[in-house]
């Protein structure tokens, strides 16, 4: 099974999307967005830089534990990771999203 986007809208009724693996895992997380155009424009960058590993800030949560944020070219965050228990997991996160995000289908959750 290939990997999707999925947009929706969360509570506080914000336009989010998630990229999940071919498993199902959710691999990458957005930010709220007013608009639903702005998140789709979220996606197509996820799109765009998750190709680049330079795009990749490995970090530490504040828990200490590792994680990873997506940049675009401006250095906005546009996709932020789960924590993971080692580095090395962390990375295979990051060679997930890096394989899956540039051809993932979208599906739209907020269509009724």
């Amino acid at each position: 099974m290939a990997g999707k986007f999925e947009l929706f809208t969360d509570k506080a009724g914000e336009y989010r999307f998630r990229l999940k693996a071919g498993n199902g895992e959710v691999i990458l997380a957005s930010e709220g967005y007013k608009q639903k155009a702005s998140a789709l424009n979220g996606i197509d960058s996820v799109r765009r830089n998750a190709a680049e590993d330079a795009r990749f800030e490995r970090k530490d949560s504040g828990s200490g534990q590792p994680m990873f944020n997506l940049r675009a070219s401006n250095g906005q965050v546009i996709g932020v990771s789960e924590t993971y228990s080692s580095g090395s997991a962390r990375d295979k996160g990051i060679a997930s999203v890096m394989k899956t995000a540039p051809e993932a289908r979208l599906e739209d959750l907020t269509a009724a």
